[in-house]
C-alpha cells in the first residue's frame, strides 16, 4: 500500500478532529489488507513526527495540534489490540520519555511493539526522577533501560544518570538505549552522552536491540562537554 498517499489522506482529518471518519478510513485499509503493525510503524509514526515538528514550528495551533494528538493517539491504541504476539523471549525493558502527550505517545508505540515482539515492557513514561530511575533499574535488573522520544530539556539529566549507572558498576549487564525526540534532531548525540544502542523509530530502536543485545558503548565514543542538545 502507499503510505505517503495514506498519510496525506488521513492528515487533514487528524487536526479537524474528525474522529469519525479517521476511524473509517482505517478502517477501510484494513478491510484492503493493511496490518495493524504496518499503519503503526509506516502511517502513525510519520505522522506523529510531521504534527509534532509542525507545532514546533508554529505552523499549526494549539487546537489542531491537541487534536491531532488525541484522535492519533486513540488510533495507536486500536491498532496495538490487533498487533500479532509473538512468544516471550526472555528479555525485560524498561522504558521511559519526555513529560509532554506527544512523547508519552511515541513511547508507547515502542511499548506495543515491543510487548507484542516478545518483550516484557514496564513502561513509566515521563516526569520521573533520575535517581528513582537508578534505584527501580538497580532493583528490577532489566535487560534494557530505553529512554524514547526525550526532550532537549532531558538530555543533561540522561547523560548524568548513564554516568551514574556505568561510575558506581549499578546494573553491569543492562543495556542503555535512547531513540526518537531529541536524539533524532540532534545526530551524534546519542553516542556522545554514552547510549549503548540509539535508532530513530520504534521499528528501528526493537530491530536493533533484537539484533543486538550485547552491543555496549566505549569510553572512545563519549566526548563530554558537548553541548549538542541545545539547540534541538
Amino acid at each position: 500500500m502507499n503510505t505517503e498517499a495514506m498519510i496525506e489522506r488521513i492528515f487533514p482529518m487528524l487536526i479537524a478532529g474528525d474522529r469519525g471518519q479517521a476511524r473509517a478510513t482505517v478502517t477501510t485499509w484494513i478491510d484492503e489488507g493493511c496490518t495493524a503493525e504496518t499503519l503503526t510503524e509506516q502511517v502513525y509514526w510519520p505522522l506523529h513526527e510531521m504534527i509534532a515538528d509542525l507545532y514546533r514550528k508554529d505552523q499549526l495551533t494549539t487546537l489542531a495540534h491537541h487534536c491531532a494528538v488525541r484522535l492519533l493517539r486513540t488510533l495507536v491504541d486500536q491498532a496495538q489490540a490487533a498487533y500479532t504476539q509473538n512468544e516471550r523471549n526472555g528479555r525485560t525493558m524498561m522504558l521511559f520519555c519526555g513529560d509532554t502527550e506527544t512523547d508519552d505517545m511515541a513511547a508507547q508505540m515502542v511499548a506495543d511493539l515491543a510487548e507484542a515482539n516478545g518483550w516484557q515492557v514496564c513502561f513509566g513514561g515521563g516526569g520521573i526522577a533520575y535517581d528513582e530511575l537508578l534505584a527501580t533499574a538497580q532493583e528490577r535488573r532489566p535487560d534494557v533501560m530505553l529512554m524514547f522520544s526525550s526532550s532537549a530539556a532531558d538530555a543533561p539529566g540522561i547523560r548524568q544518570l548513564i554516568d551514574q549507572i556505568r561510575g558506581v558498576g549499578a546494573c553491569p549487564e543492562m543495556q542503555i538505549a535512547v531513540g526518537g525526540g531529541v536524539f533524532n534532531r540532534a545526530p551524534g548525540l546519542a553516542e556522545e552522552i554514552g547510549a549503548d544502542v540509539w535508532a530513530s523509530t520504534p521499528a528501528a530502536i526493537i530491530e536493533s536491540l533484537n539484533a543486538n543485545p550485547e552491543q555496549r558503548a566505549t569510553p572512545e565514543q563519549r566526548t563530554v562537554g558537548r553541548t549538542t542538545w541545545a539547540a534541538a
